[in-house]
């Protein structure tokens, strides 16, 4: 990532402004370099900890059986605030260039960095973070519902500066190719994904209904194509965060649960997401079939060889999801299905699970619905069941949403460690607690302790 990150600057950057970077110099590297993290993380931990894969063999311990290392989080405190310092200095140069439509896109990727940091561990620095120039080198700890509050607005504050019709001029970029009615609809999207997020706190259901009512004044995702989805073309520097491909799929399996949930709704997605088990003969198929997660015992109880992962899947040209049409659906089935829409809420249920499949370029059967597993029952279940196929590969979202509702239901096995509960944050990493103490005590003592089963300010 590291030698991507390089090209990128190197080809975005004029050698004779080298000081003076124009807003959009950091604007690739920062989305590549975020989208191509969390597409790995969704893959190292989200799968894990949320029953889609797990490695096997797997004997002992693994994140599957909630065994969680104090390290887990240290590439994502890590990654993020590198990439929040580039994103706050785009923000600065855009403020120079007095470029609205550059401003609005950093506080964009402001709000979605803060997010991820802050739904990850819980308080973290963010209002002083970045600032070693100015000399705060220790940065105090902001609580979740102030950083939540600040990003909120900065995400509408940002709606109101886009200019459509003002060109963007520094540079392509890889996302939406500089189309700022897409850029619009990705800060309106994320804001009702953290509006959303944030609802069990505060009444934030009131500005969500603004928003959906309101297309000509905060417009949103409206088909599979306005989607951040980062296409991973393979040309240099924007090629597959899997240097081996070979490595997404050693070792490995799919858990019994994602396999027997896509079995139950005859979903066309299994072919795209995995292989097919077979028998110890290693020629016989015997359909989709995983493993247990954090299952007990031998790896021996099992006698057949498990479902993989499809390794076409990190092979270049792919995709890495960010926020897609199909979420903002989902999100719009659940405020209809709570009463907060005066929608139809089964419309957009199909809808999300249409646009689900369609972002992965996966044609739905027209009897799909039919299946009593996948018709729209009336339950909020039923949505959030198919968002988390939905948000299959996304980052953290499975796992962020499942602490948001307690949905899916998950089961639980012997093997499971942490009283089998799901992990609900990471611990601080050791460098926080060593160049930060001060900050980091009162952090871990206003939130009653660092460890992985304190829920952060937003969770049910």
């Amino acid at each position: 990532m590291t030698s991507c990150t390089s090209d990128f600057e190197e080809i975005n950057t004029d050698p004779n402004r080298i000081d003076q970077i124009s807003p959009g110099t950091l604007l690739n590297p920062i989305i590549y370099g975020l989208s191509s993290f969390n597409t790995d993380r969704a893959d190292a931990f989200t799968f894990q900890v949320m029953q889609v894969a797990l490695p096997f063999p797997s004997a002992t311990g693994g994140l599957h059986r909630y065994d969680v290392s104090e390290a887990a989080g240290n590439s994502t405190w890590n990654t993020y605030y590198r990439w929040l310092n580039n994103i706050r200095e785009m923000k600065a140069a855009a403020i120079r260039a007095e470029d609205p439509n550059y401003e609005a896109i950093a506080l964009t990727l402001e709000a979605w960095v803060g997010s991820q940091l802050t739904d990850s561990f819980g308080d973290v620095p963010f209002s002083e973070a970045s600032k070693g120039e100015e000399g705060i080198f220790q940065a105090k700890f902001d609580t979740q519902e102030e950083i939540y509050t600040q990003i909120l607005a900065n995400l509408e504050f940002a709606n109101k500066l886009y200019e459509e019709s003002r060109p963007m001029v520094f540079g392509e970029d890889i996302l939406f190719f500089n189309d700022v009615k897409r850029w619009r609809k990705f800060t309106n999207s994320l804001n009702l994904r953290l509006l959303l997020r944030v609802s069990n706190r505060i009444n934030t259901l009131d500005k969500m209904r603004t928003i959906i009512e309101n297309p000509s004044e905060y417009p949103v995702f409206e088909s599979t194509e306005d989607s951040a989805i980062l296409q991973i073309t393979g040309i240099v520097p924007n090629i597959s965060p899997w240097g081996r491909a070979i490595d997404f799929t050693t070792f490995r399996s799919i858990s019994a649960f994602f396999a027997d949930k896509l079995n139950e709704l005859e979903d066309p997605r299994r072919q795209k997401f995995m292989t097919q088990a077979r028998k110890l003969d290693g020629q016989t198929s015997i359909g989709y079939k995983g493993v247990t997660s954090g299952y007990a015992g031998s790896d021996s109880q099992f006698d057949f060889l498990p479902s993989n992962h499809n390794i076409a899947l990190v092979q270049a040209p792919m995709i890495s999801l960010i926020l897609t049409y199909s979420e903002v659906e989902f999100i719009k089935a659940e405020l209809a299905q709570r009463g907060i829409l005066s929608s139809d809420a089964k419309t957009h249920y199909q809808k999300a699970v249409r646009a689900a499949m369609d972002q992965w370029s996966v044609e739905i059967s027209d009897n799909y619905f039919d299946n009593p597993s996948a018709a729209y029952d009336g339950s909020l279940e039923k949505i959030l069941l198919q968002k988390y196929l939905g948000l299959y590969f996304n980052d953290y979202q499975q796992w962020f949403e499942y602490r948001r509702t307690g949905f899916p239901i998950l089961p639980k096995a012997d093997g499971m460690l942490n009283n089998q509960q799901v992990p609900v944050r990471f611990r601080y990493p050791i460098s926080a607690q060593i160049n930060n103490p001060s900050n980091y005590q009162e952090a871990v003592s206003r939130m009653g302790g660092d460890d992985i089963n304190i829920k952060v300010w937003w969770e049910r």
